[in-house]
């Protein structure tokens, strides 16, 4: 985080989950409204066969499809561990995982360390359009690692 990061009173209740609103309302949207142009101008064109008109709504299914898979991302927390859901990827993490969270100045998305030495992208805390949001998301998901993991967190820099 490029400003010294405050711990926050205290963590977010569990379960808790942090997910980029702003980007999945803004992505369901558009698709909402290619499938609806997309579809209408099947209809509307007079030249077109059954076909056709089937393969212009399968094209806006598809392209609808692509968007709520980019926004499905999202981090849950709960007593027992954080869920990391990407894209196309589910992955469950106990708390003693994760070593840091990490959200630094240009950072498209949060990062987690882990204790075997990899880092974790975490597409659902990422400060594209909203970074005040995912600032405030990445220190919660800190503030509840460093209650609910084994400590190792608690020295490290805040960045």
């Amino acid at each position: 985080m490029s400003a010294p990061a405050s711990r926050p009173s205290s963590p977010p209740a569990l379960p808790a989950t942090f997910r980029p609103t702003l980007t999945r309302v803004v992505l369901l949207a558009v698709g909402a409204a290619m499938f609806a142009v997309i579809t209408a101008v099947a209809m509307i064109l007079e030249n077109l066969s059954p076909g056709e008109r089937t393969s212009f709504v399968f094209v806006a299914l598809l392209f609808f499809g692509v968007l709520a898979l980019l926004s499905r991302p999202k981090v849950v927390a709960d007593e027992n561990g954080v869920t990391v859901v990407n894209i196309t990827r589910t992955r469950r993490l106990a708390w003693a995982e994760i070593v840091r969270v990490n959200l630094r100045a240009g950072d498209p998305w949060v990062f987690l360390d882990l204790s075997d030495g990899t880092s974790l992208p975490t597409l659902g805390i990422q400060p594209g359009i909203a970074r005040e949001h995912a600032i405030r998301d990445a220190r919660a998901l800190r503030a509840l690692t460093e209650l609910h993991g084994d400590g190792a967190d608690a020295s490290a820099p805040n960045r």
